[in-house]
């Protein structure tokens, strides 16, 4: 599976963007989706997973402001970003997994796949 995210840019503190992960090679059917970020000199963290078939998680300091979404006529996951931050500012990543467990969700290893990552830039 071959995963390309895109949608960010720079935007404004209180603003928006809507990223997309789209599956090459094969549909999202089977796979779990988790959307990661990565700001300069910090560690990957979680930001939110849908979980196939059809559960979703967040990370807790995120509820509320994040929306992930999958349209699979697209084959894509969408992650909905509202109210930025300027903490919110780092590269995001989207990754699959067609064999993780709810527990693992939110741990990078967990995933096989990975996309190149899209820069979202939050100015204040």
């Amino acid at each position: 599976v071959q995963l390309q995210a895109s949608g960010g840019g720079l935007v404004l503190s209180g603003g928006s963007l809507r990223l997309s992960c789209v599956a090459s090679g094969r549909t999202f059917s089977g796979y779990s989706v988790g959307w990661f970020r990565q700001a300069p000199g910090k560690e990957r963290e979680f930001v939110a997973a849908s979980k196939w078939p059809g559960t979703t998680s967040y990370a807790d300091s995120l509820k509320g402001r994040f929306t992930i979404s999958r349209d699979r006529t697209k084959n894509t996951v969408y992650l909905q970003m509202t109210s930025l931050r300027p903490e919110d500012t780092a590269v995001y990543y989207c990754a699959a997994s067609s064999t993780i467990i709810s527990s693992q969700i939110g741990v990078p290893p967990s995933y096989a796949y990975w996309g190149q990552g899209t820069l979202v830039t939050v100015s204040s």
